[in-house]
């Protein structure tokens, strides 16, 4: 959600994302239905940082692959600079897989993965992981393509001299380094952060941050942040939208909301973010949540978060809220009974 203002560069509307896990066992296995993601809403502006927070397994990740098309949406829309998406896939042999046009667009859409082990071929120099997509999409010669990776390497804080050697060579902070060149080599408008810190010392995490920050005002980058750090999220975010259970449950700008949180569910995830100081730690209320995340396989009637809630009161077992804007603000949106919003759900603007 963005101001009506600024033309968003993303814009997502009803995102919904299904698997269907069978239980049992030969004859007798029965089709679930896991609703990962459900009917997620929102805009990022072009070169703003909108941050996704949430518990583990809240759908975050899921979001963000849905939005790059590298998961299919089992429904919704999502529309970039423009262009629907979803519109992109092809079927081919019963299989759905990307058309040329969604392929070409990939170029303006990528993604820096979680674990910087994981994410690079070990059988692959630095060299060759960069080049890549710039293989891939035909961005020069051989010569051309060595001095583009060396830019790329210089400029994520890397010797140019490390091209050669192979990604066990490499701390993880320095993995996660390479695993960012590669994400900008096509020079992409878009660029989803897939808790991109988790896996790293806190030592490394704070650099790697400021390297993100530093080569957005440089190269004027949209990033979709995804952590569950609410302070990391907050440091680097102009927003930020809290999820829960495959939904989106409050939004607004970074620094409103984290000192004012609406929601029951965004207030207990601030307050488990430690304080510096002991005195304050300390003394500050805990607001406690009643048991553990529901199962996406079983999600609860009414409000998602009511089993959870302190503050829950009847309408919420019965009536699911919507996420609608908060009265009298144009840039805070939240989804609960207990808060006053308009009465009718608000165009995401």
């Amino acid at each position: 959600m963005t101001s009506a203002a600024v033309k968003p560069l993303v814009q997502v509307r009803g995102l919904s994302v299904q698997f269907h896990p069978r239980s049992g066992s030969g004859l007798f296995q029965k089709p679930q239905t896991l609703r990962a993601v459900d009917g997620v809403s929102l805009d990022i502006a072009a070169g703003e940082t909108l941050g996704l927070v949430g518990e583990s397994g809240c759908g975050k990740s899921t979001t963000g692959r849905a939005i790059l098309q590298l998961l299919k949406p089992s429904g919704g829309s999502v529309r970039f600079e423009g262009v629907e998406l979803t519109e992109l896939w092809r079927t081919r042999f019963g299989a759905s897989v990307w058309s040329d046009e969604l392929r070409a667009l990939r170029q303006k859409m990528q993604m820096i993965f979680q674990d910087p082990y994981a994410s690079l071929n070990p059988r692959m120099t630095v060299e060759k992981i960069i080049a890549e997509p710039l293989r891939t999409f035909r961005r020069g010669n051989r010569r051309e393509l060595a001095e583009q990776v060396a830019e790329l390497l210089r400029q994520v804080g890397l010797d140019p001299n490390y091209r050669r050697r192979y990604p066990h060579e490499f701390s993880g902070g320095q993995r996660q380094r390479i695993g960012i060149a590669r994400a900008l080599a096509l020079r992409p408008n878009l660029v989803v952060c897939d808790e991109p810190i988790s896996a790293l010392d806190v030592s490394v995490q704070a650099q790697v941050l400021n390297l993100l920050a530093e080569l957005r005002r440089t190269f004027g980058l949209t990033y979709l942040f995804i952590a569950h750090d609410l302070a990391a999220v907050r440091y680097i975010s102009d927003r930020i939208a809290v999820m829960y259970l495959g939904a989106v449950v409050e939004l607004a700008d970074a620094e409103q909301l984290c000192a004012q949180p609406l929601h029951p569910y965004t207030r207990a995830l601030i307050a488990a973010v430690p304080l510096a100081d002991p005195r304050q730690e300390r003394a500050r209320v805990r607001l406690p949540l009643l048991g553990e995340p529901p199962s996406p396989l079983r999600v609860p009637s009414g409000c998602r978060f009511h089993p959870r809630c302190p503050s829950a009161i009847e309408r919420c077992k019965h009536e699911a809220p919507v996420l609608r804007r908060v009265t009298g603000s144009q840039t805070r949106f939240v989804a609960c009974h207990l808060v006053s919003t308009d009465p009718e759900p608000s165009e995401v603007a």
